[in-house]
Protein backbone atom coordinates (compact mmCIF):
# COMPACT_ATOMS: atom_id res chain seq x y z
CA UNK A 1 0.00 0.00 0.00
CA UNK A 2 2.79 2.39 0.98
CA UNK A 3 4.63 1.52 -2.22
CA UNK A 4 1.58 2.42 -4.35
CA UNK A 5 1.22 5.79 -2.61
CA UNK A 6 4.89 6.64 -3.21
CA UNK A 7 4.54 5.64 -6.84
CA UNK A 8 1.48 7.87 -7.32
CA UNK A 9 3.26 10.86 -5.71
CA UNK A 10 6.31 10.42 -7.94
CA UNK A 11 4.11 10.11 -11.01
CA UNK A 12 2.26 13.31 -10.10
CA UNK A 13 5.52 15.22 -9.66
CA UNK A 14 6.77 14.03 -13.05
CA UNK A 15 3.50 15.04 -14.73
CA UNK A 16 3.56 18.52 -13.20
CA UNK A 17 7.21 18.99 -14.21
CA UNK A 18 6.44 17.83 -17.73
CA UNK A 19 3.44 20.11 -18.04
CA UNK A 20 5.40 23.04 -16.56
CA UNK A 21 8.29 22.48 -18.93
CA UNK A 22 5.96 22.27 -21.88
CA UNK A 23 4.18 25.44 -20.88
CA UNK A 24 7.51 27.25 -20.46
CA UNK A 25 8.63 26.13 -23.92
CA UNK A 26 5.37 27.29 -25.42
CA UNK A 27 5.82 30.70 -23.77
CA UNK A 28 9.42 30.94 -25.03
CA UNK A 29 8.29 30.04 -28.54
CA UNK A 30 5.53 32.61 -28.35
CA UNK A 31 8.00 35.25 -27.13
CA UNK A 32 10.49 34.44 -29.90
CA UNK A 33 7.70 34.48 -32.46
CA UNK A 34 6.50 37.85 -31.17
CA UNK A 35 10.03 39.27 -31.36
CA UNK A 36 10.47 37.96 -34.89
CA UNK A 37 7.05 39.20 -35.87
CA UNK A 38 7.74 42.69 -34.48
CA UNK A 39 10.60 43.18 -36.98
CA UNK A 40 8.56 42.21 -40.05
CA UNK A 41 5.80 44.00 -41.93
CA UNK A 42 3.85 42.16 -44.65
CA UNK A 43 1.79 44.12 -47.15
CA UNK A 44 -0.29 43.21 -50.17
CA UNK A 45 0.65 44.47 -53.61
CA UNK A 46 -2.36 46.84 -53.49
CA UNK A 47 -1.21 48.30 -50.15
CA UNK A 48 2.35 48.80 -51.41
CA UNK A 49 1.01 50.61 -54.46
CA UNK A 50 -1.41 52.78 -52.49
CA UNK A 51 1.28 53.78 -49.99
CA UNK A 52 3.59 54.76 -52.85
CA UNK A 53 6.57 53.00 -51.30
CA UNK A 54 9.86 53.59 -53.08
CA UNK A 55 13.04 51.55 -52.75
CA UNK A 56 16.65 51.72 -53.84
CA UNK A 57 19.56 49.27 -53.81
CA UNK A 58 22.30 49.86 -51.25
CA UNK A 59 25.66 50.27 -52.96
CA UNK A 60 29.08 51.76 -52.37
CA UNK A 61 29.33 55.30 -53.68
CA UNK A 62 31.73 58.26 -53.30
CA UNK A 63 30.75 60.27 -50.26
CA UNK A 64 32.00 63.53 -48.81
CA UNK A 65 29.94 64.14 -45.73
CA UNK A 66 30.07 66.40 -42.71
CA UNK A 67 30.36 65.95 -38.99
CA UNK A 68 28.10 68.50 -37.33
CA UNK A 69 29.04 69.60 -33.82
CA UNK A 70 27.88 72.29 -31.41
CA UNK A 71 30.28 75.24 -31.45
CA UNK A 72 30.88 78.67 -29.96
CA UNK A 73 32.41 81.89 -31.30
CA UNK A 74 35.44 82.99 -29.27
CA UNK A 75 38.00 85.78 -29.54
CA UNK A 76 40.91 85.29 -31.91
CA UNK A 77 43.71 85.71 -29.36
CA UNK A 78 46.11 86.79 -32.11
CA UNK A 79 43.91 89.91 -32.43
CA UNK A 80 43.51 90.70 -28.74
CA UNK A 81 45.57 93.05 -26.56
CA UNK A 82 45.75 93.82 -22.85
CA UNK A 83 46.93 97.42 -22.47
CA UNK A 84 48.35 99.19 -19.43
CA UNK A 85 51.26 101.29 -18.18
CA UNK A 86 54.72 99.95 -17.41
CA UNK A 87 55.33 103.02 -15.26
CA UNK A 88 53.77 103.56 -11.86
CA UNK A 89 51.53 106.61 -11.50
CA UNK A 90 47.98 107.91 -11.23
CA UNK A 91 45.45 108.10 -14.03
CA UNK A 92 45.36 111.69 -15.25
CA UNK A 93 42.73 111.39 -17.98
CA UNK A 94 40.79 108.62 -19.80
CA UNK A 95 39.91 109.20 -23.45
CA UNK A 96 37.86 106.12 -24.39
CA UNK A 97 34.93 104.05 -23.17
CA UNK A 98 33.74 100.50 -23.79
CA UNK A 99 32.56 100.03 -27.36
CA UNK A 100 34.82 102.68 -28.89
CA UNK A 101 36.83 101.78 -31.97
CA UNK A 102 40.49 102.74 -31.60
CA UNK A 103 43.50 102.67 -33.89
CA UNK A 104 47.00 101.41 -33.15
CA UNK A 105 48.94 104.26 -31.55
CA UNK A 106 45.86 106.10 -30.32
CA UNK A 107 46.10 107.43 -26.73
CA UNK A 108 43.66 105.64 -24.39
CA UNK A 109 44.66 107.41 -21.18
CA UNK A 110 47.43 109.47 -19.61
CA UNK A 111 49.11 108.94 -16.25
CA UNK A 112 51.19 111.26 -14.09
CA UNK A 113 53.64 110.78 -11.23
CA UNK A 114 57.27 111.11 -10.11
CA UNK A 115 58.42 108.12 -12.16
CA UNK A 116 57.04 109.69 -15.32
CA UNK A 117 59.01 112.89 -14.75
CA UNK A 118 62.17 110.99 -13.84
CA UNK A 119 61.93 108.79 -16.92
CA UNK A 120 61.70 111.79 -19.21
CA UNK A 121 64.35 113.81 -17.31
CA UNK A 122 66.86 110.93 -17.44
CA UNK A 123 66.32 110.65 -21.17
CA UNK A 124 66.85 114.37 -21.74
CA UNK A 125 69.98 114.40 -19.56
CA UNK A 126 71.41 111.46 -21.50
CA UNK A 127 70.55 113.12 -24.80
CA UNK A 128 72.17 116.43 -23.79
CA UNK A 129 75.32 114.63 -22.60
CA UNK A 130 75.48 112.70 -25.86
CA UNK A 131 75.12 115.87 -27.95
CA UNK A 132 77.93 117.55 -25.98
CA UNK A 133 80.31 114.58 -26.08
CA UNK A 134 79.66 114.06 -29.77
CA UNK A 135 80.40 117.71 -30.53
CA UNK A 136 83.63 117.56 -28.52
CA UNK A 137 84.68 114.34 -30.22
CA UNK A 138 84.09 115.85 -33.69
CA UNK A 139 86.12 118.93 -32.72
CA UNK A 140 89.02 116.82 -31.42
CA UNK A 141 89.10 114.87 -34.67
CA UNK A 142 89.50 118.12 -36.64
CA UNK A 143 92.21 119.41 -34.28
CA UNK A 144 94.09 116.12 -34.49
CA UNK A 145 93.84 116.12 -38.27
CA UNK A 146 95.38 119.63 -38.31
CA UNK A 147 98.03 118.43 -35.81
CA UNK A 148 96.89 121.00 -33.28
CA UNK A 149 95.71 118.51 -30.65
CA UNK A 150 97.46 115.45 -29.30
CA UNK A 151 96.24 111.89 -29.95
CA UNK A 152 95.64 111.45 -26.23
CA UNK A 153 92.99 114.18 -26.22
CA UNK A 154 91.33 112.56 -29.25
CA UNK A 155 91.18 109.13 -27.61
CA UNK A 156 89.81 110.59 -24.38
CA UNK A 157 87.04 112.45 -26.25
CA UNK A 158 86.21 109.29 -28.21
CA UNK A 159 85.88 107.25 -25.00
CA UNK A 160 83.63 109.88 -23.41
CA UNK A 161 81.46 109.98 -26.56
CA UNK A 162 81.07 106.19 -26.67
CA UNK A 163 80.15 106.13 -22.98
CA UNK A 164 77.56 108.88 -23.50
CA UNK A 165 76.17 107.01 -26.53
CA UNK A 166 75.73 103.80 -24.48
CA UNK A 167 73.97 105.70 -21.68
CA UNK A 168 71.68 107.42 -24.16
CA UNK A 169 70.76 104.12 -25.82
CA UNK A 170 69.86 102.67 -22.43
CA UNK A 171 67.55 105.62 -21.65
CA UNK A 172 66.13 105.51 -25.17
CA UNK A 173 65.17 101.85 -24.69
CA UNK A 174 63.43 102.76 -21.45
CA UNK A 175 61.18 105.37 -23.06
CA UNK A 176 60.37 103.13 -26.01
CA UNK A 177 59.58 100.18 -23.73
CA UNK A 178 57.13 102.55 -22.02
CA UNK A 179 55.63 103.18 -25.49
CA UNK A 180 56.89 106.78 -25.61
CA UNK A 181 58.12 108.48 -28.75
CA UNK A 182 60.56 111.39 -29.10
CA UNK A 183 57.55 113.68 -29.61
CA UNK A 184 56.12 112.56 -26.28
CA UNK A 185 59.24 113.73 -24.44
CA UNK A 186 59.02 117.32 -25.61
CA UNK A 187 55.32 118.02 -26.26
CA UNK A 188 55.98 121.71 -26.77
CA UNK A 189 59.40 122.30 -28.27
CA UNK A 190 58.97 126.06 -27.84
CA UNK A 191 58.27 125.77 -24.10
CA UNK A 192 61.95 126.41 -23.16
CA UNK A 193 62.70 122.72 -22.75
CA UNK A 194 59.88 121.91 -20.34
CA UNK A 195 58.68 118.33 -20.66
CA UNK A 196 55.14 117.12 -20.31
CA UNK A 197 54.35 115.73 -16.87
CA UNK A 198 52.08 112.98 -18.19
CA UNK A 199 52.66 109.67 -19.90
CA UNK A 200 50.33 108.67 -22.76
CA UNK A 201 49.20 105.01 -22.79
CA UNK A 202 48.41 103.94 -26.34
CA UNK A 203 46.60 101.09 -28.06
CA UNK A 204 48.88 98.53 -29.66
CA UNK A 205 46.28 97.33 -32.21
CA UNK A 206 43.21 98.45 -34.13
CA UNK A 207 40.02 97.23 -32.51
CA UNK A 208 37.11 97.70 -30.14
CA UNK A 209 37.55 98.56 -26.46
CA UNK A 210 35.80 95.66 -24.69
CA UNK A 211 37.16 96.30 -21.18
CA UNK A 212 38.01 99.46 -19.24
CA UNK A 213 39.27 98.90 -15.72
CA UNK A 214 40.51 102.39 -14.70
CA UNK A 215 39.10 105.74 -13.57
CA UNK A 216 40.68 109.15 -13.08
CA UNK A 217 42.91 109.31 -10.00
CA UNK A 218 43.41 105.54 -9.79
CA UNK A 219 46.92 104.25 -9.03
CA UNK A 220 48.30 102.00 -11.75
CA UNK A 221 51.50 100.06 -12.31
CA UNK A 222 52.85 97.34 -14.59
CA UNK A 223 50.40 94.77 -13.17
CA UNK A 224 47.28 96.82 -14.02
CA UNK A 225 45.32 95.70 -17.09
CA UNK A 226 43.72 99.04 -17.85
CA UNK A 227 42.06 98.14 -21.16
CA UNK A 228 41.32 95.16 -23.37
CA UNK A 229 41.11 95.86 -27.10
CA UNK A 230 39.86 93.21 -29.52
CA UNK A 231 40.02 93.20 -33.30
CA UNK A 232 36.99 91.14 -34.35
CA UNK A 233 37.78 91.24 -38.05
CA UNK A 234 38.48 87.54 -37.59
CA UNK A 235 37.25 85.13 -34.91
CA UNK A 236 37.82 81.58 -33.76
CA UNK A 237 34.97 79.07 -33.57
CA UNK A 238 35.56 76.15 -31.19
CA UNK A 239 33.73 72.83 -31.01
CA UNK A 240 34.23 69.34 -29.57
CA UNK A 241 34.50 66.14 -31.63
CA UNK A 242 34.31 62.59 -30.29
CA UNK A 243 37.60 60.75 -30.22
CA UNK A 244 36.24 58.07 -32.59
CA UNK A 245 35.88 60.76 -35.28
CA UNK A 246 39.43 62.09 -34.90
CA UNK A 247 40.81 60.02 -37.78
CA UNK A 248 38.30 61.62 -40.14
CA UNK A 249 39.41 65.20 -39.49
CA UNK A 250 42.15 66.76 -41.57
CA UNK A 251 43.77 70.14 -40.79
CA UNK A 252 43.31 73.09 -43.12
CA UNK A 253 39.91 71.91 -44.35
CA UNK A 254 36.90 74.09 -44.99
CA UNK A 255 34.45 74.55 -42.12
CA UNK A 256 30.87 75.86 -42.23
CA UNK A 257 29.19 77.64 -39.32
CA UNK A 258 25.45 78.30 -38.97
CA UNK A 259 23.57 80.00 -36.16
CA UNK A 260 19.92 80.73 -35.39
CA UNK A 261 20.77 84.44 -35.31
CA UNK A 262 21.22 84.30 -39.11
CA UNK A 263 19.05 81.41 -40.25
CA UNK A 264 19.80 81.64 -43.98
CA UNK A 265 23.51 82.49 -43.74
CA UNK A 266 26.40 80.02 -43.97
CA UNK A 267 29.75 81.33 -42.74
CA UNK A 268 32.80 79.68 -44.29
CA UNK A 269 36.14 79.32 -42.52
CA UNK A 270 39.13 77.02 -42.20
CA UNK A 271 40.05 74.41 -39.63
CA UNK A 272 43.33 75.54 -38.05
CA UNK A 273 43.74 73.39 -34.96
CA UNK A 274 42.86 69.93 -33.66
CA UNK A 275 43.52 69.37 -29.96
CA UNK A 276 46.24 67.05 -28.66
CA UNK A 277 44.40 65.82 -25.56
CA UNK A 278 41.10 64.01 -24.96
CA UNK A 279 38.83 65.32 -22.22
CA UNK A 280 38.64 62.60 -19.56
CA UNK A 281 34.93 63.05 -18.86
CA UNK A 282 33.35 63.85 -22.23
CA UNK A 283 35.93 61.88 -24.31
CA UNK A 284 35.99 64.74 -26.81
CA UNK A 285 38.73 66.80 -28.47
CA UNK A 286 38.72 70.53 -29.20
CA UNK A 287 38.64 71.56 -32.84
CA UNK A 288 39.14 75.20 -33.85
CA UNK A 289 38.36 77.05 -37.08
CA UNK A 290 39.31 80.54 -38.24
CA UNK A 291 36.56 82.73 -39.74
CA UNK A 292 36.74 86.10 -41.46
CA UNK A 293 34.42 88.53 -39.67
CA UNK A 294 34.99 91.86 -41.42
CA UNK A 295 31.24 92.57 -41.42
CA UNK A 296 31.12 92.00 -37.65
CA UNK A 297 28.12 89.65 -37.73
CA UNK A 298 29.75 86.95 -35.61
CA UNK A 299 29.74 87.92 -31.93
CA UNK A 300 31.86 86.28 -29.23
CA UNK A 301 30.01 83.64 -27.16
CA UNK A 302 27.49 83.13 -30.01
CA UNK A 303 26.39 79.48 -30.31
CA UNK A 304 25.70 77.50 -33.47
CA UNK A 305 26.61 74.39 -35.49
CA UNK A 306 30.02 73.76 -37.02
CA UNK A 307 30.17 71.42 -40.01
CA UNK A 308 33.49 69.72 -40.73
CA UNK A 309 33.89 67.79 -44.00
CA UNK A 310 34.87 64.11 -43.67
CA UNK A 311 35.20 61.04 -45.87
CA UNK A 312 36.46 62.87 -48.97
CA UNK A 313 37.04 60.47 -51.89
CA UNK A 314 35.86 57.48 -49.84
CA UNK A 315 33.21 54.98 -50.98
CA UNK A 316 30.61 54.05 -48.39
CA UNK A 317 27.04 52.75 -48.20
CA UNK A 318 24.57 55.60 -47.79
CA UNK A 319 20.82 55.97 -47.38
CA UNK A 320 18.41 58.90 -47.73
CA UNK A 321 17.89 60.61 -44.39
CA UNK A 322 14.15 60.28 -45.07
CA UNK A 323 14.55 56.48 -44.93
CA UNK A 324 15.85 56.57 -41.35
CA UNK A 325 13.70 56.73 -38.24
CA UNK A 326 14.61 56.95 -34.59
CA UNK A 327 13.65 54.61 -31.77
CA UNK A 328 14.65 54.84 -28.12
CA UNK A 329 17.67 52.61 -28.70
CA UNK A 330 18.95 54.07 -31.97
CA UNK A 331 18.36 54.49 -35.71
CA UNK A 332 16.43 52.05 -37.90
CA UNK A 333 15.69 51.47 -41.57
CA UNK A 334 13.34 49.14 -43.50
CA UNK A 335 14.79 46.57 -45.88
CA UNK A 336 12.57 44.83 -48.47
CA UNK A 337 13.29 41.12 -48.17
CA UNK A 338 10.63 39.94 -50.66
CA UNK A 339 7.89 41.41 -52.84
CA UNK A 340 5.59 41.75 -49.86
CA UNK A 341 7.89 41.61 -46.81
CA UNK A 342 9.78 44.45 -45.13
CA UNK A 343 12.22 44.02 -42.25
CA UNK A 344 12.99 46.68 -39.64
CA UNK A 345 16.76 46.74 -39.20
CA UNK A 346 18.92 48.68 -36.75
CA UNK A 347 21.77 50.67 -38.31
CA UNK A 348 24.75 52.72 -37.14
CA UNK A 349 24.82 56.12 -38.83
CA UNK A 350 27.95 58.17 -39.55
CA UNK A 351 28.34 61.50 -41.32
CA UNK A 352 25.65 63.13 -43.44
CA UNK A 353 25.54 65.44 -46.45
CA UNK A 354 23.03 66.48 -49.11
CA UNK A 355 20.16 64.69 -47.32
CA UNK A 356 22.00 61.37 -47.27
CA UNK A 357 23.61 59.59 -44.33
CA UNK A 358 26.55 57.23 -44.15
CA UNK A 359 25.51 53.76 -42.92
CA UNK A 360 28.46 52.34 -40.99
CA UNK A 361 26.75 49.13 -39.81
CA UNK A 362 23.48 47.30 -40.54
CA UNK A 363 23.37 47.32 -44.35
CA UNK A 364 25.13 45.32 -47.04
CA UNK A 365 25.64 45.98 -50.72
CA UNK A 366 22.59 44.78 -52.62
CA UNK A 367 20.08 45.29 -49.79
CA UNK A 368 16.84 46.82 -51.03
CA UNK A 369 16.05 49.70 -48.70
CA UNK A 370 12.81 51.65 -48.44
CA UNK A 371 13.83 55.15 -49.50
CA UNK A 372 10.38 56.67 -49.21
CA UNK A 373 7.42 55.60 -47.08
CA UNK A 374 9.23 54.31 -43.99
CA UNK A 375 6.79 56.25 -41.84
CA UNK A 376 3.86 54.16 -43.08
CA UNK A 377 5.72 50.91 -42.50
CA UNK A 378 6.60 52.02 -38.98
CA UNK A 379 2.89 52.72 -38.34
CA UNK A 380 1.92 49.25 -39.63
CA UNK A 381 4.56 47.66 -37.42
CA UNK A 382 3.26 49.47 -34.35
CA UNK A 383 -0.28 48.28 -35.13
CA UNK A 384 0.89 44.68 -35.28
CA UNK A 385 2.89 45.02 -32.06
CA UNK A 386 -0.15 46.50 -30.31
CA UNK A 387 -2.37 43.72 -31.58
CA UNK A 388 0.21 41.15 -30.42
CA UNK A 389 0.26 42.64 -26.92
CA UNK A 390 -3.54 42.30 -26.65
CA UNK A 391 -3.28 38.57 -27.35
Amino acid sequence: MKTNIKFLIALSVLMFAFLGCGQKKEEEKKEIKTKEHSQIVKLSAESIKSLNLQTETASLRPFAGFITIAAKVVVNQDHEAQIGSLIQGRVHKVYVKIGDFVKAGQTLMTIEGPEVGKLKADFLIAKAALDFKKSNYERQKLLFAEKISAEKALLESQAEYEKALAEFKAEDKKIHSADLSDEDILIDKNAKGHTSGVLPVKSSINGIVVERNVVIGQSVDATTNAFKVVDNSSVWIDGQIHEKDLVKIKPKTTAIFTTTAYKDVKFTGETIYVGHAVDEQSRTITIRSLFNNVNGKLKTQMFGDLKIPVGINEKVITAPEEALFTETDGKYIFVQTSDSTFERRKVIVGASADNRAEIKEGLREGDRIVSKGAFYLKSELQKEEFAGDEH
